[in-house]
């Protein structure tokens, strides 16, 4: 049985690409991402959220990968499968467990962070894993949520950092560029975005080499390790 894959990027996407998943990138918009993964849940054997995130407490550092204990989706929490969260976990090194936040606009802000922090006791922040969690909750699937920081809790992602996403989930550049633009002086912080989005990519490729086929999931999570 097949993985099916929440995440944001095409870039996630294709780092993640494996025959045991199907990975759907949401490009920012949860409405078409809900809707995909409603259309794609039927025999699958569960629902994973995986990719870059922004992270919430200080433990959370760029490159460090996050594995849910639950999803906050508004008002309410859902948990995560905790045979497959441990199996994650076990797989991926010093993964730190908490709470994920799902939200459906980007959290750029130190300010907005430290509220979000406050009112969900969330470690990280994405914009699929709520729109997972209720797909999954609704079909009746296992879910998990495996996270990497790109953006820590005290950075404050610069204007042109924001607008990079197209719907279908690849980079914008030309709206970079016009951002770049009307303010130069952002490049410094766009750069250093940049740099440390890489080191989380980075991290997402070896943790994704460590997972092995079908992500340690509920079907296929009891492979051995080496086997990939």
């Amino acid at each position: 049985m097949t993985i099916l894959v929440a995440t944001g990027l095409e870039r996630e996407r294709r780092l993640l690409a494996d025959p045991g998943v199907e990975i759907v990138a949401g490009g920012g918009d949860p409405v078409r991402l809900e809707q995909t993964l409603d259309g794609l849940a039927a025999g699958k054997a569960g629902i994973l959220s995986i990719g870059i995130a922004g992270g919430l407490v200080p433990e959370a550092t760029v490159g460090r990968w996050i594995v849910a204990t639950a999803v906050v989706d508004a008002d309410r929490s859902l948990p995560a499968d905790p045979a497959w969260r441990d199996r994650l976990a076990a797989r991926l090194p010093d993964a730190l467990q908490g709470v994920v936040a799902g939200v459906d606009a980007i959290v750029a802000e130190r300010a907005d962070k430290a509220a979000l922090q406050r009112t969900t006791g969330a470690a990280a922040v994405d914009m699929e894993s709520h729109v997972a969690a209720r797909v999954a909750r609704r079909h009746g699937l296992p879910f998990a949520v495996a996270r990497v920081v790109s953006d820590p809790v005290h950075r404050t992602l610069p204007p042109a950092a924001r607008v990079g996403m197209r719907p279908d989930g690849g980079m914008d550049l030309p709206a970079v560029l016009r951002s770049l633009l009307a303010d130069p002086l952002q490049l410094p912080a766009l750069i250093r975005t940049g740099l440390e989005a890489e080191k989380a990519f980075r991290a997402l490729l070896r943790g994704h080499r460590l997972l092995g086929r079908g992500l340690a999931g509920p079907d296929l999570g009891e492979l051995p390790l080496d086997v990939v």
